[in-house]
């Protein structure tokens, strides 16, 4: 590339691919070449304490994928470790940069940084553009008739649904504008064991959602049953499109598949309402609560040695796999902040470490779902009990049988590290006690 021709620079973060992506669109038709990058950012990657983290292989592997798409039409993309605001001041140097655009990112962390990049670039006189690309609304898009965020979410999804219009569905015809991206060969993508990481073995979902939409609302709630897509590490990192899932599932026979990327969007707009609640219950009293917090009782949580069979599977399974099925990370979570009276946020952190498919808002969502401080959560008295939740979800003792055989010998399967009816009257007494 000349170092005279003015540049356009586009950032992958959250959408790694090339087709139907908003912001690359609005990069390849600004008029410049563009040149395509993606930052392994210190300033996240060194804060991960498992150097195996399956996330960051799946990421690795994605960008490989993603760098191979842009050679097949004569670029590339040039790959860093660093941090953004040092990658911008290096870039800056090498190319006379017209504007930079990427995508929307709505975390709390990813707000600070683009505020200090963007801040940076105007310095050059730069323009930083970001655009709407991994959900359908945000923000104040689905909002009450007075403008206030919704706080319940059967009214949001009806207003959502009211909203919603072939245009937003409409796909990004990239491929038209790829003659605009630069001509040239980038530096080889630094090593995972340069940035500190190995190789994870992890098996990851592939992006075949579709054969699961029809027959959600009948399979979802079975955890022995391949009834669900998985697709949320796709969706987590933006190796699909929202808009092409949103299609699929609008034209399905029955709508709750689309409900859950609802409810994800629903989650993504508290979160930008409300940002205490990343760390602070959304109903404040809920923070009154007196948790016991026995380290010896989330251990055995953490380790699947609860002597609950439901809950055990589950956290062996997310140790095992980085994945637990829906209906299980209820009963789990409820048993955790109910049951043994531990804040809800060490298991919100634990499954922020663990879940392949972690997305800050809905867990945190879901978390505070299930100990009844969170938005339109389930009332705190609606405690699971997990030998009901297993003979009505997993009659065959299927997925019990998967992940926790020895419960087949009761000699060798632990007891109840608490009794149900002693829990729930406990729990409901501190409960009762915060919130009066």
């Amino acid at each position: 590339m000349d170092k005279n021709t003015p540049i356009t620079i586009f950032w992958h973060r959250r959408d790694l691919r090339t087709e139907d992506n908003a912001g690359l669109y609005r990069a390849l038709k600004s008029g410049n070449p563009i040149l395509p990058i993606f930052i392994f950012d210190k300033e996240i990657l060194d804060d991960l304490e498992d150097k195996d983290d399956a996330r960051v292989t799946f990421i690795y592997e994605a960008i490989e994928a993603l760098k191979d798409d842009y050679r097949k039409h004569h670029s590339d993309l040039e790959v860093f470790y660093s941090k953004p605001e040092q990658v911008f001041n290096k870039l800056i140097k090498e190319h006379k940069v017209a504007a930079v655009y990427t995508n929307h990112d709505y975390e709390p962390y990813a707000a600070v940084r683009d505020k200090a990049v963007k801040e940076l670039l105007a310095k050059h006189d730069i323009e930083f553009k970001t655009f709407k690309d991994q959900v359908i609304f945000e923000r104040d898009e689905v909002t009450k008739d007075d403008g206030k965020p919704y706080t319940v979410f059967t009214p949001y999804k009806n207003k959502w649904m009211q909203k919603l219009k072939p245009f937003y569905l409409k796909a990004y015809p990239t491929g038209k504008y790829f003659k605009n991206l630069a001509a040239f060969k980038a530096s080889a993508i630094p090593t995972l064991k340069e940035m500190g990481f190995g190789k994870s073995d992890a098996k990851f979902p592939d992006k075949g959602y579709e054969k699961f939409i029809d027959d959600y609302a009948e399979k979802r709630d079975y955890p022995a049953i391949k009834g669900t897509s998985h697709i949320g590490l796709h969706l987590r990192f933006g190796t699909v499109s929202i808009r092409a899932c949103a299609t699929d599932a609008n034209h399905a026979r029955e709508k709750t598949w689309l409900n859950e990327l609802i409810w994800r969007e629903f989650y993504m707009m508290v979160l930008h309402h409300f940002p205490k609640t990343m760390d602070h219950a959304f109903k404040p009293d809920y923070d009154n609560i007196k948790w016991i917090n026995n380290e010896a009782h989330f251990k055995a949580w953490c380790e699947g040695k609860t002597g609950y069979p439901m809950v055990d599977a589950g956290m062996r399974e997310l140790n095992a796999t980085g994945y637990m099925h829906n209906r299980v990370r209820m009963v789990v979570a409820s048993f955790l902040s109910k049951h043994l009276l531990i804040d809800w946020r060490w298991g919100e952190r634990y499954f922020a470490a663990k879940l392949l498919d972690y997305e800050m808002a809905s867990n945190v969502g879901g978390w505070q779902w299930a100990a009844g401080s969170g938005t339109d959560a389930a009332p705190y008295f609606r405690i699971f009990n997990p030998e009901a939740q297993m003979k009505k979800f997993d009659p065959k003792l299927e997925y019990i049988k998967k992940w926790v055989p020895e419960y087949a010998d009761f000699s060798k399967y632990p007891q109840p590290i608490v009794e149900h009816a002693f829990a729930r009257d406990r729990c409901l007494k501190a409960f009762k006690a915060a919130l009066t």
